[in-house]
């Protein structure tokens, strides 16, 4: 089969997966790129084009290729030419199932989890219940119309889109005017809002690798100026991220088997990363992302790291599963 990876696309999280692309196609210098870009086709890209590109996280990569049609178009001749895609993508379609499930109608392999368990992980309100009957302490919801009385309740609040990661749209409620914020932002898309839960940022990923599912490293974050929003994750030069985490073993311990159920329990496919609070009673679960980020800064990378796996192997191990897992749906089929 051949490898390809499929990069860009329409959500908000496209720039991250451009930066993504970057450091995956320096491990796949053989695979083919596919840009779906912002007007909703996609081109065949070049790697001297992609890793010339500056500021990823602010700028969307230029159309320099042969385009090949929209996601549909692309897809049948992924099919027609036996290829395999590698999901360099990231939020919207790409993570909420869509992509998954147009793979799955035309039998294309594809690394990541199944359109089912997108559709779960990438609803934070349905992940969080889920999770919950499985053991795992994740925070209240408040309702929109309850946020007032939340507030005077809790003394603050943080609120984030239902579906979308990268830390888009996140609200730290303290005063009256983040209400009205809030309001605003809950008036255009959906948004989860819960009690603000004091603690340390971690995150936790989980690996399917020969036949075995288990959790890596936990990643500790100390983020800039206090907030692991948009641009402290991707932008800021003072965010520090400590693979393996600094908390005691116990905690460390805890996060793992949290992650590992919440994998388990929305049916995650190949790798997840799961985000947490440490709080003073423990990791509180956050919400988890069936297609992180992997750019050069990011979280998982660093877990693989620190696992002493290498980037490569850890590519050829979800391009195998995809095939496999592909295979098997058409022979079900047949």
């Amino acid at each position: 089969m051949r490898t390809t990876l499929l990069f860009g696309g329409m959500s908000r999280e496209r720039l991250v997966s451009v930066a993504s692309a970057k450091a995956l196609a320096k491990a796949l210098p053989e695979a083919d790129l596919w840009y779906w870009a912002p007007d909703d086709q996609v081109y065949v890209a070049s790697d001297a084009v992609l890793q010339a590109h500056e500021r990823p996280f602010e700028i969307d990569l230029p159309t320099e290729g042969a385009p090949i049609g929209g996601i549909e178009a692309a897809l049948d001749k992924a099919k027609a030419e036996d290829r395999v895609l590698v999901l360099g993508m990231h939020g919207g379609a790409a993570e909420n199932g869509d992509l998954a499930a147009l793979c799955e109608a035309c039998g294309v392999a594809f690394t990541g989890s199944d359109s089912k368990s997108s559709r779960l992980a990438f609803d934070k309100i349905a992940t969080k219940a889920a999770v919950a009957k499985a053991g795992v302490v994740a925070p209240s919801t408040v309702e929109l119309a309850d946020a007032e009385a939340a507030l005077a309740k809790y003394g603050k609040l943080v609120a984030k889109p239902v579906a979308d990661g990268s830390s888009y749209g996140l609200i730290f409620v303290k005063e009256a005017a983040d209400l009205e914020a809030l309001r605003a932002a809950a008036a255009r898309e959906a948004y989860v809002i819960e009690p603000f839960v004091t603690g340390f940022e971690a995150t936790c990923g989980v690996l399917e690798q020969d036949g075995k599912v288990f959790a890596l490293p936990p990643v500790e974050i100390r983020p800039a100026d206090g907030a692991f929003d948009y641009v402290g994750k991707y932008l800021a030069k003072t965010t520090e991220e400590i693979c393996p985490a600094t908390f005691a073993p116990e905690i460390n311990a805890a996060m793992q088997e949290a992650a590992l159920k919440a994998h388990k329990t929305v049916g995650a496919g190949g790798y997840s990363r799961s985000d947490f609070i440490v709080s003073p009673n423990g990791p509180i679960f956050l919400e988890i992302n069936t297609l992180p980020g992997m750019t050069a800064a990011s979280l998982y990378p660093k877990s693989l790291k620190a696992q002493g796996i290498a980037f490569r192997d850890f590519l050829d191990g979800q391009i195998a599963l995809a095939v496999a897992r592909a295979k098997r749906v058409s022979e079900g089929a047949a």
